[in-house]
């Protein structure tokens, strides 16, 4: 008798499932799965998910294209260096307004309506992040933009427990001036700190490609050290990623994916089924 293809897609998840159960997942939410309404409608059912076969899902967001919108709406300039907004005063009080009082709860509702409750939190509440201010790369004044310096995860554990965490990725220093915080680098932070099984963040493309402009050279899995020794030859937003990822792993987590975002599912993708998808970072050996 043929076996029916839900059945065996079932199957073939259970041994994940089995496997993660009671691990924690650190997911960076960004791209294109928060601006796509069946997109951020598939990303909350796949989160809820993990957390109803008894895995502890995470969840750290940035909001960079509705920060942007809103920065020319004001007429603020928006410059990029190395993957990293240029951030002014003006331009930090825009991005927690944005971050905070909108992408968060807007993410924090769509968890709840599809069955799980979730609470909404940023680097500020419980002291959660202690940044600094990042040192400009290649001596380009980047402004108030923020490196994780210490994450205290007791309130993550103790909302985890029971609830879904969303972090958004701000934070403040010692005197309590807030600074603009780079979402894979709170992602990688906040899965280092947690000592959590994986973390994955959601982007644009496929993974880390060899070439950027050829979609069909994907890099499916890189250990620690290849991915340290190309980090000089990487531009553009994927450098960020691919240090968080380093930081995880040094860090003592166990895998680090670069999801293509745009793939309905592309959680559930990776996480169960045997293919997976993008690029996997582990350990050198």
């Amino acid at each position: 008798m043929t076996e029916h293809p839900e059945i065996a897609t079932l199957l073939e998840a259970l041994p994940y499932i089995r496997q993660f159960h009671g691990r924690t997942v650190v997911i960076k939410y960004g791209g294109a799965a928060m601006e796509d309404h069946a997109l951020r409608e598939d990303f909350a059912r796949d989160v809820v998910l993990l957390k109803y076969v008894g895995m502890n899902p995470v969840v750290v967001h940035g909001g960079g294209p509705d920060i942007t919108t809103y920065m020319e709406r004001l007429g603020l300039p928006v410059e990029f260096v190395d993957g990293l907004r240029v951030s002014s005063a003006d331009t930090v009080e825009v991005v927690k307004m944005v971050l905070v009082g909108k992408v968060n709860k807007d993410i924090v509702l769509r968890l709840n309506r599809h069955g799980q409750p979730a609470v909404g939190l940023c680097g500020d509440d419980g002291l959660l992040f202690r940044v600094g201010r990042r040192a400009a790369p290649g001596g380009k004044d980047i402004g108030l933009v923020g490196a994780i310096e210490r994450v205290d995860v007791d309130v993550l554990e103790h909302i985890a427990q029971d609830y879904i965490p969303v972090v958004a990725s701000v934070g403040a220093d010692a005197e309590g001036a807030s600074y603009n915080v780079n979402a894979d680098e709170a992602a990688g932070a906040v899965a280092r700190a947690l000592r959590a099984h994986k973390v994955l963040f959601l982007t644009d493309v496929p993974g880390w490609l060899r070439d950027p402009d050829d979609q069909g050279s994907l890099i499916s899995q890189a250990d620690a050290d290849q991915v340290q020794a190309a980090l000089e030859t990487v531009g553009g937003g994927m450098r960020p990623k691919l240090q968080a990822c380093l930081d995880a792993i040094h860090g003592g987590v166990t895998n680090a994916h670069i999801v293509d975002g745009r793939v309905p599912h592309s959680v559930l993708l990776e996480l169960f089924t045997d293919a997976g998808i993008g690029t996997r970072v582990v350990a050198a050996r």
